[in-house]
């Protein structure tokens, strides 16, 4: 059963999965990264408060959050043909990943957001800096080691969701299991590719503690 032909379509399939974690993960970011700020900015006490603005994409983010991702996997099947032409494979997979984890990502980013000293923002605003000048070199700079732990914490979660998408054929490790380990009964192969599964997300957990912990020092 383990000839070259398995252990191939394991590499393989472990290559389909990082390539879909990280261009979801980096496309979420251009979407969750401006809203995360979006939403610290427009709240009550925010630089630029709102209500309106911070009420709609509140709702969207809470709505997009709480409808789990296979149903989401399933909801936007027609908006992933559209976008790519198939509503299966690891193209196709990415236009639910990116959706279900930018109002995720925005979360993240909130929370780095809000963990900034309110005394360096108003020492800023002293100075005459504007909304600009405050956002990128104040919060973000601030946040930077708060954001890369939340980098590292989305990786971890939409590789998960990667593998969830094994169910409708979407490629990579998750396929693997759902159509050796449930369809054919090969635990053996399914209990690889949980292992395997289990050693991506702690690499990518190592290299973001690691970095997180670089730039912190930089900080001080």
């Amino acid at each position: 059963m383990w000839d070259n032909e398995v252990i191939m379509m394991l590499v393989t399939n472990t290559g389909i999965t990082l390539y879909m974690t990280l261009l979801s993960t980096l496309m979420a970011y251009v979407i969750g990264l401006p809203l995360g700020v979006a939403l610290v900015v427009t709240a009550k006490d925010g630089l630029r408060p709102n209500a309106a603005a911070f009420g709609i994409l509140d709702f969207i983010v809470n709505i997009v959050r709480s409808v789990p991702f296979l149903i989401l996997l399933i909801l936007v099947i027609p908006l992933t043909r559209l976008i790519v032409g198939k509503s299966y494979g690891p193209g196709a997979t990415i236009v639910p990943l990116v959706i279900a984890a930018a109002p995720f990502i925005a979360r993240l980013v909130e929370s780095s957001l809000l963990e900034v000293d309110k005394g360096v923002i108003e020492a800023a605003q002293s100075m005459g800096a504007n909304l600009w000048t405050i956002i990128f070199k104040v919060l973000l700079a601030e946040a930077r080691t708060s954001l890369i732990v939340g980098v590292t914490i989305a990786l971890g979660t939409i590789l998960g969701y990667s593998a969830m998408a094994g169910v409708v054929g979407g490629g990579g490790l998750g396929d693997i299991a759902i159509r050796y380990g449930y369809y054919r009964y090969e635990s053996d192969i399914m209990w690889v590719t949980v292992i395997l599964l289990v050693l991506l997300v702690q690499i990518l957990q190592v290299i973001g503690t690691k970095l997180s912990k670089k730039l912190d020092k930089r900080g001080r």
